[in-house]
């Protein structure tokens, strides 16, 4: 087994067993997913879509996942916007980013095209996911629009995340019932 489907298979093994944990479980991996950088290492999607499958199979409630996703997910992004708005200028200055300069030119025609909503599009794009919410704060996105476009993608990245994963486990679930 690969190195990240056994921590992967290891964190589902953890929540099945320690139900009321799956609140905390799901706030540090959407945290992780969600702080610049860190999240290109932390597969918290996977993880949270086999949660939506432990959701499907009646051993998790869905509102505990939410709930510690979302707030995860919300206070990883803004430490990401926070680290972007006061560090942009070392960070440009960094590798890859000195070395690949076209990263800029994409990030910022991304929010010339899409402006705030960018950042709520980000929430759903891994690769986007460990970049986009510091060149918000790099962009000098006003606080205020990040906060409110920010809250919405979090919210909704935080349920449809492990709802695909429920919907998904049902879906498994009625194939093997065949078998």
């Amino acid at each position: 087994m690969v190195p990240v489907e056994a921590m992967i298979d290891s964190v589902l093994g953890f929540v099945r067993e320690n139900r009321d944990w799956a609140f905390w479980i799901a706030l540090v991996f959407a945290f992780g997913e969600n702080l610049a950088f860190l999240s290109i290492v932390i597969p918290s999607t996977a993880i949270l879509l086999g949660v939506g499958a432990l959701v499907a199979s009646g051993q998790l409630s869905m509102f505990p996942i939410w709930a510690g996703a979302s707030i995860g997910a919300l206070v990883g992004s803004m430490i990401s916007y926070w680290i972007g708005w006061h560090y942009g200028r070392h960070i440009l200055a960094a590798w890859p980013f000195r070395n690949h300069p076209d990263f800029i030119d994409k990030g910022n025609a991304a929010f010339r095209r899409w402006g705030a909503f960018a950042v709520t599009i980000g929430h759903f794009f891994g690769p986007l996911r460990a970049v986009v919410f510091v060149m918000a704060g790099i962009a000098r996105m006003p606080p205020m629009t990040f906060n409110l476009v920010n809250f919405i993608g979090c919210l909704a990245w935080a349920y449809l995340t492990p709802l695909f994963g429920e919907v998904a486990g049902h879906i498994i679930g009625w194939i093997w019932s065949f078998f």
